[in-house]
């Protein structure tokens, strides 16, 4: 048993470290998020698996399975949220990006997303290399 719960424990370290290189070699935001959101997520579940083996006991398993059960509904919803504010703020995707499914879908006016497209002046310009709509002063 304590093999299998070192395994899971090592398994889940490896995943939160993918997540960490993730951050560091992704060129972009959108596939730094996708890569954290997922990675970390998984990784961090297999942590809390490991605990719920290793200690054996009802109110450390109800709390992990608990957190599992937490974090597998909002890092995903929290990744798209913060991934739908940067597209619409205008974060450049990266170079390499073949396709922008997106583009001409999601209004400016009423930050709707639907499957007609809009007007090009209607929808968020990607193409600057700034993301935010602030002036520089000085």
């Amino acid at each position: 048993m304590n093999i299998v719960i070192v395994g899971l424990a090592f398994l889940g370290a490896f995943f939160i470290f993918l997540a960490s290189i993730g951050i560091l070699r992704m060129p972009d935001l959108f596939l730094r998020m996708s890569a954290t959101a997922k990675a970390g997520t998984l990784g961090v579940g297999t942590l809390l698996f490991a605990t719920i083996l290793h200690f054996q006991d009802f109110v450390i398993t109800s709390r992990a399975l608990a957190t599992i059960i937490f974090l597998i509904l909002t890092a995903p919803v929290a990744a798209h949220m913060i991934a739908r504010a940067a597209y619409f703020d205008g974060t450049p995707l990266w170079e390499g990006t073949v396709r922008d499914d997106l583009k001409n879908h999601y209004q400016l006016t009423t930050h709707a997303l639907d499957s007609q497209v809009h007007p090009a002046e209607d929808t968020p310009s990607i193409e600057t290399a700034e993301g935010d709509d602030f002036t520089e002063e000085g």
